[in-house]
This record gives C-alpha cells, structure tokens and sequence, in this order.
C-alpha cells in the first residue's frame, strides 16, 4: 500500500509538471501592422501576459514572442489582446497593506489588456500575478483609461472605498438604463461591469463583441460518488502485546458526495473537490500472545465508522470532446462515529483520527459517467493515545455520476 501511495504521489506531481496546453487557431498583428495568421499556445491566461508562443503551421517550432514586437494578439472564439500604455493604480488588495489616501497612486506601464467588450464603448480588464485588479475602458477614438476604484483607511482607521469607476459610468456611458442611483449598485467586478458596457452599445445601435459570452463549461459540477473500499487495520502496543490485534483485511462500502470547483483559466483544467463520504470497516480477531512463560488468548472487536472530507486539486487532460482522465490529490479530515475497538476483558479504546492524504487518477465520460482509482496514506486512529499504534491503509474504486 505505501508504494502504491508514492506511485499516485510520483503521478500527481510529475503528469503536472509535464502537461501540455494545446495550440490553436489565433493571430497577432506586429509593429508594422501586419496580421500574421497562427497556432497560438493557449494559456488560457489567469494573469495578463508579457509574452506567448506561437507556430506558422501545425508540424512547425514553437516561436516565442514578446509585448515588445505585438500589438495585438488572440485566439479565435476565446480571447483577445491588446498592447497598450495606461495608467496603472498600484494600490493593494490586501487589507493589511491598504493606505490612508484617497487617491490612486499611478504607474504607467505597457502592457497586454483583455478585450472584454468591444463596440462603440469598450471595456477592457488587467490582472497581474500579485493580485492586483483593475478595469479600463474607451470610447469612440479617444485614449484608454482606468476605471478608478480603490479601498483605502479612513482617519479612524476604518475602511472607506474611492468609488470614482461610478461616476465615470454615469458621466461618459448615459443612457437611460443607466442613473446615478442604479450606479449606486454596480459593483467593480466583470458581471457588473460587462452588463453596463453592453447596454450602453445596444443602446446606441452598436454592434457588440463580447468575449465574455464564449462558450465555457460549467464551472460547479455535483457528483454522486459510491464505490468499493480495500481497506487493512493492525494495532499495537509495545507496553501490553497482549492486546495487539491484525484485523487483516476488510471490503466494504462507501459513499460520498462531491462538489467540483472548476476553476476557470487554464482552459478549466484545474478544480477544487469537496466530498464529504461516508465510510466503515468492521471486523473481529482472535489473537494469540506469547508472554511470561505462557500463551494468551485475546479475542478484540473494531466498529470504525467515520464520515471523510477529502479537500484537494484535481487536474483534467482533454483527450476528446467526450473523454478526459484526471489526477488528484487531497487532505483528508475524518470524523469518527461513536467508533471503538472492544476487547474481551471489557476495556475499549476509543478511535479519534488525524488527518492523512488521499492520491487518485481516473476517467470522466461525456462530463457525466466517471471511474477513480483512489490510495491513501497510513491513518492513525488513535491521537489521544501515547502508547498505541495503528496501521488503517484504504484502496478505494470509486464509481461517479454527475447530477449537474
């Protein structure tokens, strides 16, 4: 078993480390304003990019290119990028590290905006790797500008918002949607903002392009798990090896409900799982020790019964339109239920558990029908005693469906 966990261990970490994002149909357009037709690595960019590869044909190399040389860069039906120098608020997010001015505090800086919405008013969004979070918006010909928002603290010490982005909306983007009493409720978020940029180009007969209506795969899946446990359990006390007992081995039921995160970048590839499962290995043994000079017979009862809360990353390979395999991984926090080992002289050890961590790999079919391969690491049962050991190891298959 403890192999067998280091092999889904060794799997996790090196499939990661070496998975490939595929090449698709895109272009850029350089300096000279030349559109060059491509295959562009896609990304699926959670942090605005600096830089992206690309290939002339499908059998060519792979060719890196920087902000410097590219206008303009995107791929068909997903994403669009455009090079720009604007005016940066360099603010932090992190409350601890908010100041006590009002005003944002500019940088100017060159770098690669996502097209949200384009028409007659544009809207335009910057994330980098440090969290930092800011809108743009243009209209007509004029200049890109940001969209001003800011969390600061007041004399007091008390946290205050610049809501400027608000008044710029009621300012530059009216219509009759649009008052300065519905601004009130707009958020500095994209569903709030795309919604506004939308209307004003309905509104004024545009034609709009919204890059955030593209067809993207639900990100929340709810999915019925049951399946098979292969599980061991021995137990051991140095001071009284009486009462060490081998349940051998046990195959049982288990049953789990999960909650799937998809994350969404990375071209949705990464997930956050939640599945609370409940699980129970019961079994008797009658055991013989040898001490003082004579032999002793022990007959000892488990009835472990716990529900587990696996939390962990999933990782998903693409292989068509109908089939992905995955890796995961997750710590494992399990609540005993009124769970004991009776021995035969009337005494009992109650089980409370520590943590431990769970390794799987599977199959997903038409985002519906799924199979898992599960391993978990040595759990103990016993953390509130000092002087016994325990040895509880699980193989799980696990069959899923998936409700929505």
């Amino acid at each position: 078993m403890k192999k067998l966990n280091l092999l889904f261990l060794f799997a996790f970490t090196f499939l990661i480390a070496h998975s490939q994002i595929s090449f698709e149909k895109g272009f850029f357009i350089n300096n000279e304003n030349d559109k060059i037709e491509c295959l562009i690595k896609n990304l699926d960019w959670k942090n605005n990019p600096t830089n992206f590869e690309y290939k002339t044909s499908l059998d060519g190399n792979a060719q890196e290119i920087d902000i410097n040389a590219v206008r303009e860069f995107g791929v068909y039906d997903v994403s669009r990028y455009i090079r720009s120098t604007v005016e940066i608020d360099q603010s932090s997010n992190d409350i601890n590290s908010f100041s006590d001015v009002r005003k944002p505090v500019f940088k100017e800086e060159t770098v690669f905006l996502k097209v949200l919405i384009e028409g007659k008013a544009n809207l335009y969004f910057y994330e980098n790797n440090k969290g930092l979070k800011r809108f743009f918006y243009k209209l007509d010909n004029s200049t890109i500008e940001p969209l001003v928002y800011k969390q600061y603290f007041n004399s007091e010490h008390r946290i205050r918002e610049n809501n400027a982005y608000k008044q710029q909306l009621v300012n530059h983007l009216s219509h009759p949607s649009l008052t300065s009493v519905k601004a009130k409720n707009i958020r500095y978020n994209k569903k709030d903002l795309v919604a506004v940029f939308v209307d004003y180009n309905k509104y004024n007969g545009q034609e709009i392009a919204n890059f955030e209506t593209k067809k993207k795969k639900e990100l929340f899946n709810l999915n019925i798990r049951p399946g098979i446990n292969f599980s061991s359990l021995s137990i051991k006390n140095d001071e009284a090896p009486t009462r060490n007992a081998d349940f051998g081995s046990a195959t049982n039921f288990r049953f789990g409900l999960e909650a799937e995160f998809i994350l969404p970048y990375n071209k949705n590839k990464w997930a956050i799982i939640l599945e609370p499962t409940y699980q129970y290995f019961k079994s008797d043994k009658v055991e013989t020790a040898y001490q003082y000079s004579s032999y002793t017979t022990q007959y000892a009862k488990v009835d472990y019964k716990s529900i587990e809360v696996p939390i962990g990353l999933r990782y998903y390979f693409f292989l068509n339109e109908t089939s992905k395999i995955f890796i995961n991984g997750a710590i494992v926090i399990d609540f005993s239920l009124n769970s004991k080992v009776n021995f035969a002289s009337g005494s009992e050890l109650e089980i409370k558990t520590l943590d431990n961590y769970a390794f799987g790999a599977g199959y997903v079919f038409k985002n519906k029908y799924s199979f898992e391969l599960r391993g978990h690491t040595k759990r103990d049962l016993f953390r509130d005693y000092l002087l016994w050991i325990s040895d509880y190891k699980t193989f799980s298959v696990i069959f899923g469906y998936t409700i929505f």
